[in-house]
Order: structure tokens, then C-alpha cells, then sequence
């Protein structure tokens, strides 16, 4: 009688996936000690950042709230064990995800109207709108490979809003902050979340060879 054992590659791909959300995890950790904490306590160099926030808090507070829902859904929409046993479930927080990003970009382009940070915000916008968006069609047309691909897309906008803070700890980026030179990191930052995330979806086709 044959006994199946778990494939090789099964196992590597959810330590991958286990090392990728810890590591992701670790990172809004880091970037909300070194970030976001010293805004509540008027830390000197942040000052004029905070009147700003607290000025904007009309817009932020809708725009913090939408992406901290997206990025809290993503980790649980991406599990396959959840999905399997939970599929409803899923398809609310999907649902959820889908108006975190529409309110989250929206705002956000809503904030940096009238600054020279607008072309960066809303080329971030716009990707984080369009790869949710092709998440959401290949969903309801039950493309279900490609619409992980897509969200795996989208999420990787959504995870912008974090990486892109880490920059905030180099001193010439932070006094910068809210100028064209921000902007242009933002959008470097998008890009390149982006290449990452289809370098990876097609990693297996790029490193094998046809026989």
C-alpha cells in the first residue's frame, strides 16, 4: 500500500510564506516605533509634521483607518487554510478590502491635492485602484489564479504605506518630506513593490527551462 508524504515544495513554499508575513510583520512594528510613536509625543523634529497631521485630521483619520483595514485583511485573505474553511468569510473581508483601498486612495489623493507631493500620491492611487480592481473582475469572473496574482498586486500597494516610512529615518529624506523629492521616492517605492511581487508570482517560469 503507497503512503503520501507532503511534497518538498509544498513545505518550502509555506516556510516562505510563514518567513514573508513574520518579516512584513516586524516591519510595521519597526516603522510605527520609529514613525508614528514620536507623533504623539512631539518628539522636535517631527513637530511641524505633527501640526500638519493634526491640521489634515478630517482626511487622516478615514485614510489611517481604510489602509490599517487593508493591511490587516491582506494577511488573513491570503491563507489558504482560512479560505478553505471559512470561504464567506473571505469573500466579506475581500469585499471590506475592496472600500478599505477606494477610501484609503481617494483620501489620500484628498490630502495631497494642492502639495507637491500630488503626482507621487496619485500614481500610488491609481495602482493600488486598478490592481484592486482587477482582483475584484477576476474574482467575480472565478479567475482564481489570477486573481491571487492581482491581489498579491494590490497588497503590495497597500504595504507601501509602511515601507515607504522607512525612509523617514534618513535625515535628508524627512526634510524633504511632503516635496517632489518624497514624491519621487513614493513612487520608486510602488514600482518596485510591484516588480518584486511578479518577479515572484513568475519566478518557477523565469528559472526553468523548456524541455
Amino acid at each position: 500500500m503507497a503512503t503520501s508524504t507532503p511534497l518538498p515544495l509544498d513545505s518550502g513554499r509555506s516556510k516562505f510564506k510563514t518567513g514573508l508575513w513574520i518579516t512584513l510583520g516586524l516591519t510595521v512594528l519597526f516603522v510605527f516605533i520609529t514613525s508614528e510613536v514620536f507623533l504623539f509625543a512631539d518628539y522636535p523634529m517631527y513637530h511641524a509634521y505633527r501640526l500638519q497631521v493634526i491640521a489634515d485630521r478630517h482626511l487622516l483619520i478615514p485614510h489611517t483607518l481604510a489602509g490599517t483595514l487593508a493591511l490587516l485583511i491582506g494577511p488573513i485573505n491570503f491563507s489558504s487554510r482560512i479560505r478553505r474553511r471559512y470561504l464567506q468569510l473571505h469573500r466579506v473581508l475581500g469585499r471590506i478590502y475592496v472600500i478599505s483601498v477606494f477610501v484609503g486612495a481617494f483620501t489620500g489623493i484628498a490630502l495631497a491635492t494642492g502639495r507637491p507631493g500630488l503626482p507621487g500620491t496619485s500614481m500610488q492611487a491609481a495602482a493600488w485602484i486598478v490592481c484592486t480592481v482587477a482582483a475584484l473582475i477576476t474574482a467575480r469572473n472565478r479567475q482564481i489564479a489570477q486573481h491571487r496574482q492581482w491581489m498579491a498586486r494590490s497588497y503590495a500597494v497597500t504595504f507601501t504605506f509602511v515601507s515607504s516610512r522607512i525612509l523617514n529615518l534618513w535625515p535628508r529624506y524627512w526634510s524633504h518630506l511632503g516635496d517632489t523629492f518624497s514624491a519621487v521616492g513614493v513612487i520608486a517605492f510602488t514600482l518596485a513593490s510591484l516588480l518584486l511581487v511578479d518577479l515572484g508570482l513568475n519566478w518557477r517560469e523565469l528559472t526553468s527551462r523548456r524541455a
